[in-house]
Parts: structure tokens; sequence; C-alpha cells
């Protein structure tokens, strides 16, 4: 699948329009997403909720891992939380491919707000469950 069909496919995806998820910057083996973290993302203490975090963690994953044209499906998740997040922030994830095989891709991701401190970081291992054009 091309960049542009990815592109449009994330778009439309219901999960990433309801948590607020918009796609910032995408090209092979790279994707950069954004959200605004909102009332609805918060925790029992008012900060953003792990899981709206791992969210946004996966959307720039599921970017990253599929932009070489095969599918590729989650193996793995190492995500390590290093800072709150609070309603206003500006959260945005940023993955990179630092290894592939023919059927594997390892990717890190970090998340920081608009002020680049650190929210987050993530080693994810995708596995591809296709080959190009197939």
């Amino acid at each position: 699948m091309s960049l542009e069909v990815l592109r449009k496919r994330f778009e439309a995806e219901p999960f990433a329009k309801k948590l607020g998820i918009r796609l910032k910057e995408l090209g092979e083996g790279f994707a950069r997403v954004e959200m605004e973290v909102k009332e609805e993302h918060e925790n029992i203490f008012g900060y953003a909720h792990g899981g709206a975090i791992f969210a946004l963690v996966d959307a720039a994953f599921e970017l990253a891992s599929n932009s070489r044209g095969m599918e590729s499906v989650a193996l793995s998740m190492n995500i390590t939380y290093t800072s709150p997040a609070k309603r206003g922030d500006v959260l945005q994830a940023e993955a990179r491919e630092v290894s592939t095989t023919r059927r594997t891709g390892l990717f890190e991701i970090r998340v920081r707000n608009q002020e680049a401190r650190l929210v987050a970081s993530c080693t994810a291992l995708a596995y591809r469950i296709r080959r190009k054009g197939a």
C-alpha cells in the first residue's frame, strides 16, 4: 500500500478519530502523530491516562511499521512513562524504524509535549504478514 493510501486509511480510522489523533508527518519507516489531552483522556488523578498515551504511541507505530507497503502487526511493545501530561497539553508521538529484516521491524517511539518534555518512550517490534504488493 502506498503512503497516500495509508494516510487516507488512517484518517478514516474510527478509533483515531474518537481520540482526536491527527497525522502530522509520514515517510518510509517514520511517522509523527499528535493529540491534545482533553477531559475524556484523563485518569482518576486528572492526568492523561496511560491508555490514551499508549493509543497515541500505537498510532505512530501502526503508521511507521506499515509505511513500506507491507502489512504489519505488533509482536510486542514495551512502554515507559517518564512524566505526566495534563489537559491542554499537545502530545506528539514520533516513531522511527531502527532495524528491519524481511519479516520484522524494530521501532522506537517517543512522546513529547508542546515544551519538548519527554512523556513516554517505547520500543516496538512489528511482524510483516504480507510481502510488498501481495
